[in-house]
């Protein structure tokens, strides 16, 4: 299977630094007993979510005085191998590339034997609340997002 944004998947795959643990819930499966196709979408966002505490971004985001907010721009997943009920996953996130007010981030979902499950990318855009243009990163953010390519 070719996949648009990833070259070689095996030098891909180890070059994950931060990852998300999930068991997958018997809610999250269909009546084959597999994954659901919408739940990794589900999995990006909680460990996305866990990506940006992890680089201080989150509480800037909450802030009520802080006027830039983290928006999903695109999302996309590839199938590689059925997931099935009570398996634990870990879920990758990684930098892929950084524009003036969005960052593209790739994901990996891995099975305990550490094979590719399902990939993913998206874009997510730092907007303001009040205008809902996009907000430029400040360099400690920029270097923070660098840091984990």
């Amino acid at each position: 299977m070719k996949i648009s944004y990833i070259n070689d998947i095996k030098e891909w795959g180890q070059r994950f630094s931060f990852f998300h643990p999930v068991r997958v819930r018997f809610s999250e499966t269909d009546m084959f007993g597999h994954l659901n196709n919408t739940v990794p979408f589900v999995y990006f966002e909680e460990a996305r979510i866990a990506f940006f505490e992890h680089l201080g971004f989150m509480n800037d985001w909450l802030g009520k005085e802080h006027d830039a907010i983290p928006v999903v721009a695109n999302l996309q997943c590839d199938f590689l191998q059925q997931v099935y009920f009570g398996e634990q996953l870990q879920i990758g996130v990684k930098v892929a590339h950084i524009g003036n007010s969005s960052v593209d981030l790739h994901y990996v979902g891995k099975k305990q034997n550490g094979a590719i499950a399902f990939t993913g990318r998206g874009t997510m855009v730092q907007m303001s609340k009040t205008t809902g243009k996009g907000v430029a990163w400040d360099e400690e953010a920029r270097a923070r997002l660098i840091e984990n390519m």
